[in-house]
């Protein structure tokens, strides 16, 4: 067997090297092909987020059905899946937020404070690199209408995790009518399926 001289051999290290830098890791996920656009102009500025993609709940419920590459992720409260409910087709419930346990009341608003999850963005990571997250590039972010999950995108994105992220504009409940009631859109009024009773393991960082 021929022995390569000590720079040869560094030379094909090298070259293999410059090979890996100039092959991309992963390709970047196609945009979803969406029937209802939503244009950030149409948002309140809470909803915006860095990626600028947008999706209703209608379409999302469509688009979850069709696409084994797409998956959602509920970020509100452990509590809010089970009091409130859930969509039966969320992929996993990890919370970007808790109520307060001091329940610290915010007076203009009318509602206790919520206060970060300190562990989200490494319970998203877990979460992708798990074996339930295999062959899926893009995520559907949804909380219950819209503004607590593009700020959970904008944590995703502030530490570069790689993967599609659209904020579902809608959330679960929906916004608000004129009597201050959620019933204008969102999942649960989309007609999607949805349930109380709560997965095993619909919380993978569940303590």
């Amino acid at each position: 067997m021929t022995t390569l001289p000590h720079i040869c051999r560094r030379g094909a290290a090298a070259l293999l090297i410059a090979g890996f830098a100039m092959t991309p890791l992963a390709l970047a996920a196609a945009p979803l092909d969406l029937q209802q656009p939503v244009a950030a102009d149409d948002l309140k500025e809470s909803k915006h987020t860095a990626p600028g993609l947008y999706i209703t709940a209608a379409e999302a419920g469509e688009i979850l059905k069709q696409n084994d590459n797409v998956a959602l992720i509920d970020v509100r409260t452990p509590s809010e899946t089970m009091l409130i409910g859930y969509p039966t087709l969320a992929a996993a419930n990890i919370p970007s937020k808790f109520v307060d346990p001091e329940l610290g009341f915010n007076a203009k608003k009318g509602v206790y404070k919520m206060i970060d999850n300190p562990g989200f963005v490494d319970e998203v990571r877990a979460w992708l690199g798990s074996d339930a997250a295999q062959g899926i590039d893009t995520l559907i972010v949804m909380c219950r209408s819209g503004s607590r999950s593009a700020a959970a995108i904008g944590r995703l994105v502030e530490a570069d995790v790689d993967i599609t992220l659209y904020n579902m504009v809608d959330g679960f409940e929906g916004d608000k009518n004129e009597n201050g009631v959620r019933a204008v859109n969102g999942w649960r009024n989309a007609g999607h399926p949805w349930t109380y009773k709560v997965r095993e393991d619909l919380w993978p960082g569940r303590p």
